[in-house]
């Protein structure tokens, strides 16, 4: 039986496309990937003033909270000089099978600061027109069992521009524990990899102490990247404490989800 060289040469750009595409994960230790249960992120749906129905593992959101993204800009009198803020919130509840829950409050606020070029005559300009400074901080509470006794704060905070190197921290703390989220990728070049454009897989390492503790990839690598969120949690670790990894993570995820549809 004779093939049309047509569709052998489909099948070959296929295979090819297959192969350059193949999966790869962010770089994590070891000792983690021995220590730590892979799970796959499901997404779930959205429905209106709701975040990502996500769910993986024995965690699953069981409600959520998602407000409208405000903005405001400001101006010299020229307007070659402006500021813009952009602030949204989110909430939810997420559960384990043994009927925990952890309580998310969380805030992304953005500022940049821009220039503006100003036309001063017909084909005759002054200035630039060029961002100066960006500032990203992202915050979220958690609390599980609605017990404010112990609660757990994330940060997250990204500074780039003029007056920055390009700063970033991120950690995870109840004021007496510091965990570290350190951002890892498939890419040696971990910079592009932040790029929501880049296809290159990228997400964050827990670190306390200098070990490795969970792991989260909030992207894939190849072109469908936000449909390959994967998280890698300590089968050693307590419920409670497992939870609050898991809401951190959850957190996380939906924030880049929203900057990536906004």
């Amino acid at each position: 039986m004779s093939v049309n060289p047509f569709t052998l040469y489909l099948l070959a750009l296929l295979g090819i496309a297959g192969l350059t595409n193949a999966q790869k994960n962010i770089v994590i230790s070891d000792s983690l990937t021995a220590q730590a249960e892979k799970l796959n992120v499901k997404m779930g749906g959205q429905g209106l003033g709701k975040m990502w129905k996500m769910s993986f593992g024995e965690y699953a959101v069981v409600s959520s909270k998602s407000g409208w993204t405000t903005s405001s800009s400001t101006g010299n009198f020229f307007n070659t000089k402006t500021e813009s803020k952009t602030a949204q919130k989110f909430s939810f509840v997420l559960t384990n099978q043994l009927a925990d829950s952890a309580r998310v409050n969380a805030a992304n606020n953005i500022l940049v600061q821009s220039l503006q070029q100003i036309e001063l005559l017909p084909h005759f300009s002054w200035g630039n027109n060029e961002q100066v400074n960006e500032s990203r901080n992202f915050t979220a509470f958690i609390t599980v069992n609605r017990d404010t006794s112990e609660t757990w704060a994330l940060l997250l905070h990204v500074a780039k521009g003029q007056d920055s190197l390009g700063n970033y921290d991120a950690f995870l703390t109840n004021g007496e524990r510091r965990i570290f989220i350190v951002p890892s990728s498939s890419d040696k070049n971990a910079s592009n990899a932040s790029s929501p454009f880049s296809l290159s897989a990228a997400g964050y390492i827990f670190i306390e102490n200098g070990q490795s503790l969970a792991a989260l990839q909030y992207r894939g690598s190849g072109a469908l990247g936000m449909n390959k969120n994967i998280v890698w949690m300590p089968r050693s670790f307590e419920a409670r404490m497992k939870l609050v990894l898991a809401a951190t993570m959850t957190a996380i995820m939906q924030l880049k989800m929203t900057e990536l549809t906004n």
